[in-house]
């Protein structure tokens, strides 16, 4: 039986007026949605800016240009914005009525500390050494305060300098980077953690001073991650600074620092270079983020990689790691670099070396691994296509020039958790991951073991420069001993079921060595 023709249009018609109400009752929805207006105290110029709540982090943060650095770990059980009410505003205290610490919310504790033993499965490594040194105490008497990110890997590391004899008070190098509940898991078991995701540029400095500034308790090392915390020490309390007896540094930033301190003159304590062992270089910097750059990139944008255009600014261990993954998903890779050694490797390795402004307008990712400033120019950002998406995998979040991007005639839009589409008034967009801060740990984690290399050779760090017999060590900067990156190195071989070759009495006289090591001088290249 067949349906008369306007019946069909009278149902066709019904149905596209509810759609249509739909449609139009959503628009009044958004459009209705109240727009949040920033004023910077530099120029005192207000731009649209996506809606926040009420309490969220000062947008001074955002141009700030310390190297507190990322975003909200994806790990993190809880988002910043669910409480409005400042952790420092709290009165909070764990089950031992002890309140010497500022962490989001305590209560989380229970969460964290599963986080924590999940970690502890993949560190075997530096679980190992605790147990080995902890009935000796080899830092027994240590005061340290540290300035890392805080996750469950640096917890295990925290922990376990607790359990080798020092005490601790530990802040973040990072304001996104803080896992609350981890940080809630340190508080509850005694260590004095001052940090939580989404700290104002106020909060960050406020955690390292209450770190460093307590009454009948003065530190004597400190372990640093990007500088900001031995600078603050250096700078607010010289007396303090004066008397620490080492300091233990991990990043390129930090140690940048340091160098400059120690060529003026002013560092007056031993320091240990740590981002230049070979255990931090070649297995923290190129594995490590071998890994966590797709699993950044995916979890922010779910762009596919195979036939992009990319370009990494930087072919150090870090632009090699990210090179290597990105080429094996098919995207084609371009390099850009200011060393020439550093450039043909990239050729040998099958890149291209360019200059950024030959490729700029053709590449679908701008990813930038150089530890330098405004590597990736406004002019850069002007030039670019539509729906590049730009990034950053170095510590320092002064690599692309943020700042250069709020301006009144940009409009900022928050698409995702750290995802901006910054438009221009074309209506071309450039996806920012991260505000330009460090990629992988503010959008993804990173591998576990891979951070138990790192830690371990911390831990080792530390031992070496508080028990070291006056005089061995001057005001300056050290690497690490080589016989202590080996011994890093032969404590992870065993989750691998690894063999080890010994040298005969005779192999080791005629290659001049000790027959347990070190087995490379100084100057081997890896």
């Amino acid at each position: 039986m067949s349906v008369p023709d306007s019946v069909v249009g009278d149902e066709m018609k019904q149905a596209k007026e509810i759609e249509d109400a739909e449609k139009y009752s959503f628009m009044a929805t958004v459009t209705k949605a109240p727009k949040k207006q920033i004023q910077f105290a530099d120029d005192m110029q207000e731009f649209s800016k996506f809606p926040t709540k009420t309490g969220r982090r000062s947008l001074s943060r955002s141009i700030s240009q310390s190297s507190t650095d990322s975003y909200s770990s994806a790990a993190s059980y809880t988002d910043s914005s669910d409480d409005e009410v400042s952790p420092r505003e709290k009165q909070q205290t764990n089950s031992k009525g002890s309140s010497n610490f500022c962490v989001k919310n305590i209560k989380q504790a229970e969460f964290g500390r599963r986080e924590i033993e999940i970690a502890e499965q993949d560190m075997s490594a530096l679980i190992s050494l605790r147990k080995r040194a902890q009935g000796e105490k080899p830092l027994a008497g240590a005061k340290i305060v540290g300035c890392t990110h805080i996750t469950a890997q640096t917890a295990v590391l925290i922990e376990t300098l607790c359990a080798l004899g020092a005490q601790c008070r530990w802040s973040a190098c990072n304001i996104y980077s803080t896992q609350n509940e981890v940080a809630a898991a340190l508080a509850e078991a005694g260590v004095a953690v001052f940090a939580w995701k989404g700290e104002s540029e106020d909060d960050f400095w406020w955690c390292i001073d209450r770190c460093v500034n307590m009454d009948g308790w003065q530190a004597n090392m400190i372990l640093d991650d990007g500088g900001d915390l031995t600078h603050w020490v250096y700078k607010k309390y010289p007396n303090v600074f004066k008397k620490i007896r080492g300091i233990v540094e991990e990043s390129v930033t930090g140690v940048h620092r340091l160098y400059q301190l120690s060529k003026a003159g002013k560092l007056c304590v031993p320091a240990m270079n740590v981002n230049d062992s070979v255990t931090k270089q070649k297995f923290d910097n190129l594995y490590c983020c071998r890994e966590s750059i797709l699993d950044g990139l995916k979890r922010t944008t779910d762009v596919m990689f195979g036939g992009k255009q990319v370009v990494v600014c930087g072919y150090g261990e870090v632009g090699k790691g990210c090179c290597a993954a990105l080429k094996a998903l098919g995207a084609i890779v371009n390099i850009t670099e200011i060393d020439p050694i550093c450039a043909l490797q990239a050729c040998m390795d099958g890149f291209r070396v360019v200059k950024l402004n030959e490729v700029i307008r053709q590449v679908d990712v701008v990813i930038t691994c150089t530890g330098n400033k405004n590597v990736v120019t406004r002019e850069h950002l002007d030039r670019m296509k539509n729906s590049c998406i730009v990034c950053n995998m170095g510590h320092s979040n002064t690599e692309i020039d943020v700042t250069s991007l709020r301006t009144p005639e940009l409009t900022w839009e928050r698409v995702r958790s750290q995802v901006d589409h910054v438009i221009w008034p074309d209506g071309k967009r450039v996806v920012l991951l991260a505000e330009g801060r460090l990629l992988n740990l503010s959008c993804s984690t990173v591998p576990t073991f891979v951070l138990s290399i790192t830690a371990t050779t911390q831990a080792l760090a530390l031992i070496e420069l508080y028990n070291a017999p006056e005089g061995r060590y001057k005001q300056d900067v050290y690497l690490l001993p080589k016989k202590m990156d080996e011994y890093v190195a032969s404590l992870h071989l065993p989750s691998f079921d690894a063999h080890l070759t010994e040298l005969t009495d005779d192999q080791a006289k005629y290659l001049g060595l000790n027959k347990n090591g070190p087995f490379k001088p100084n100057y081997y290249r890896y």
